[in-house]
């Protein structure tokens, strides 16, 4: 059974989660110097390609605090709280991608991320990011009203991820992905809609309007539009989502129907496969092989005869050229760097 929090309890989240205006102030020093910090250890784990640097970043970065904080000012509809969060998290935001950016004239690959597994892991976001988001935002509440489950806290800002796909938004928009910069904001877009929407309801069931106004603090009237906007930033979030994760499944679909073609293929040649993937539509096919090169119009042919003439497609051999087989196309051509 969910008990009610009682005064002190929302003094100490009231203290943690509104960061004081005043730059030169404690909570606000804090905010930007470790923000500015996790930013650079994201990015640099990022053009590394590090998981366990990546992780550090999510371990110090603050942004949990002003969007929690958001979710609080919306619950005790205190607006001066609540705009001053929402300016923190979306100043943070802008910062963080800022120094992206910044790292990613200094340090982007040659090939501008296209093996980067960190990469790859925050350009796709699915409705199970959400979920998942949704599961760690409640998590994230539950832990803060509760302070006998305090530790948890550092597990759900690794769950939750804020900083790194900000810093893949900067490193991609350096080295000009524009959409995979886009999908990468989604990410972070999603998980603060699921934090807010989260902390929004597990503050409301905990009873903290009246513990609040038991301790003198503001609170104003809590109107049902306040909740319609709550749940309208996770649908908002949710529709792109959704769209993004019926393209997934197209894409798996349709690096399922090109392997065996592709392996026939290579095979006539004494060839091997080494990767087939599809991405947007576009099937990428990894061949490895002795000389001489295999001939990619021929798979095009291939694919075209299997129904898949909308699809472009890709050839990279290893040890040769990387070509470009457009869709109902009759020719292919090699595509730079390859």
């Amino acid at each position: 059974m969910v008990r009610s929090v009682d005064a002190d309890a929302v003094t100490r989240m009231t203290g943690s989660l509104f960061i004081e205006r005043s730059w030169t102030s404690r909570s606000s020093t804090r905010f930007w110097v470790l923000l500015a910090l996790a930013a650079v250890i994201a990015s640099a784990g990022v053009v590394a390609d590090s998981t366990a640097t990546v992780i550090g970043a999510m371990i110090v970065a603050p942004l949990m605090t002003p969007i929690l904080g958001s979710a609080l000012a919306l619950v005790l509809v205190d607006r001066r709280p609540l705009l001053h969060s929402a300016l923190l998290v979306l100043a943070g935001a802008t910062a963080v991608v800022a120094i992206g950016f910044l790292l990613g004239a200094i340090a982007a690959p040659p090939d501008d991320f296209a093996s980067n597994s960190q990469v790859a892991a925050r350009i796709s976001p699915r409705l199970i990011d959400l979920i998942a988001a949704l599961a760690t935002g409640t998590v994230g509440a539950f832990a803060l009203v509760r302070s006998d489950i305090s530790d948890a806290l550092p597990g759900v800002a690794i769950a939750i991820s804020l900083v790194p796909p900000l810093a893949v938004t900067g490193l991609l928009l350096q080295v000009h992905r524009y959409h995979d910069a886009g999908q990468s904001a989604l990410l972070f877009a999603t998980n603060v809609a699921a934090i807010i929407a989260t902390g929004t309801l597990v503050f409301l069931l905990y009873r903290v309007r009246a513990a609040a106004r038991t301790a003198g603090h503001h609170v104003g009237r809590l109107r049902g539009t306040t909740l319609a906007v709550v749940a309208g930033l996770v649908l908002l979030v949710a529709v792109p989502l959704t769209v993004g994760t019926l393209a997934v499944a197209r894409d798996e679909q349709l690096a399922a129907s090109t392997r065996p073609l592709a392996a026939q293929w290579a095979a006539d040649a004494h060839w091997q496969i080494a990767a087939v993937a599809a991405k947007n539509g576009v099937v990428t096919v990894t061949a490895v092989g002795l000389p001489p090169d295999l001939d990619p119009l021929a798979l095009r042919r291939m694919l075209n005869d299997a129904g898949l003439t909308g699809n472009d497609l890709r050839v990279h051999l290893v040890g040769g050229n990387s070509r470009l087989c457009p869709a109902d196309g009759t020719a292919c051509t090699v595509t730079p760097g390859g």
